[in-house]
């Protein structure tokens, strides 16, 4: 089994999500008995948020790099940026050791993919859905074109992330605001929805949405599975 080195902390509670999505998909594979090789490296997501709201990547890309320097000191075998917009910084992180980074971004795109759908709603928090880089990555390798909600439902959205989701607060209300979203994106022509914040798939569950939804926390981590048992 190969070793998965993980970049968390971005919000913790995701990073949560992550380390059981990962050794449920070992012990899932392997047997009961079974888990995952695992290093975490737990940044503190309040000196990351200060990075994206003053606009300070370059910051951000070098905290996310010697993190992953550390993970390839440890005995990582590749590198899982465990958040969405932390993915802006994926070069940085890339340049910063030989280890394969496992990109959330491809892991969707073949999901959504396997499904013949080439439209879809991006659902996520303001950086992901207003900057470039991962919806460029889906259209331009994936075939896929990502619709986002208007300006006042992306503000909206955002702050649910940083304000309710990332301080582990999950709310029927919240919930029903994220269908109604998924509902909207749909009637603009968007035939699923992307899940493209980490926090986004356990606010939402197994709620019938009444298209296809693609969770990129649980699709990132079923990924690094592959990766540690191939």
């Amino acid at each position: 089994m190969r070793t998965i080195g993980l970049i968390g902390g971005m919000s913790w509670e995701s990073t949560v999500e992550y380390y059981r999505l990962i050794n449920r998909g070992v012990r899932d594979r392997l047997g009961p008995l079974h888990s995952a090789r695992l290093l975490l490296d737990s940044l503190d997501f309040s000196v990351i948020a200060t990075c994206q709201r003053e606009g300070d990547w370059d910051r951000a890309g070098t905290l996310l790099a010697e993190s992953a320097r550390r993970l390839q000191a440890g005995g990582a075998g590749c590198i899982l940026i465990g958040a969405n917009t932390m993915h802006r910084v994926a070069a940085a992180v890339e340049a910063a050791t030989p280890l394969p980074l496992l990109h959330i971004v491809d892991a969707t795109g073949s999901a959504v993919r396997a499904q013949g759908l080439n439209t879809v709603l991006l659902l996520g928090t303001a950086f992901t859905m207003e900057q470039p880089f991962f919806r460029d990555r889906m259209q331009r390798d994936h075939g896929v074109r990502c619709l986002v909600p208007g300006p006042a439902e992306r503000a909206e959205l955002h702050r649910v992330i940083y304000e309710e989701l990332c301080a582990g607060r999950f709310s029927p209300q919240a919930r029903e605001y994220l269908l109604r979203l998924v509902a909207a994106g749909v009637h603009a022509g968007a035939q699923g929805a992307i899940l493209g914040c980490t926090e986004l798939g356990l606010l939402l569950g197994d709620a019938e949405a009444g298209v296809p939804v693609f969770d990129t926390a649980a699709l990132h981590a079923a990924a690094a599975v592959e990766f540690a048992l191939a």
